[in-house]
C-alpha cells in the first residue's frame, strides 16, 4: 500500500527528470493560470488539471515523455492518470514544481 501511494505521487522515484528533459520530454505544469504566472519552470507549458481533458489537442504526441508538475504533486498526479487514461505512455509525476526545477538544473 505504501509503495502504491508512493509511486502515485512520484515520491521516492529513481527517475532522472535531468536526463528526460535533455532527451526532449515536456514539461507540463497543470496549476492554474494565476500560479503559473506566478512562477514556473522555464520552457514549460501550462494547462491547469481541470482543463486538461478539453486541451488533450495540445499534446498531440503520445508517445513524447510527458512531466507533469503542480505546487505540490496532488495535482500533476491526477494529470498523469488523466493522461495516462488517454492512451499517453510515457508520464511522469514530478511534483512540486519548485522541486522539479532543482531536479532538472
Amino acid at each position: 500500500m505504501i509503495n502504491t501511494i508512493k509511486k502515485l505521487f512520484g515520491i521516492g522515484s529513481q527517475v532522472n527528470y535531468a536526463e528526460l528533459v535533455q532527451q526532449g520530454a515536456l514539461i507540463l505544469d497543470v496549476r492554474s493560470k494565476g500560479e503559473y504566472a506566478g512562477g514556473h519552470i522555464k520552457g514549460s507549458i501550462n494547462i491547469s488539471v481541470d482543463t486538461l481533458n478539453n486541451n488533450l489537442n495540445k499534446l498531440k504526441n503520445k508517445e513524447q515523455t510527458i512531466i507533469t508538475c503542480c505546487a505540490s504533486g496532488m495535482r500533476s498526479a491526477s494529470a498523469k492518470s488523466i493522461l495516462k487514461s488517454h492512451g499517453y505512455t510515457k508520464v511522469y509525476n514530478g511534483g512540486g514544481w519548485s522541486s522539479l526545477q532543482n531536479k532538472i538544473s
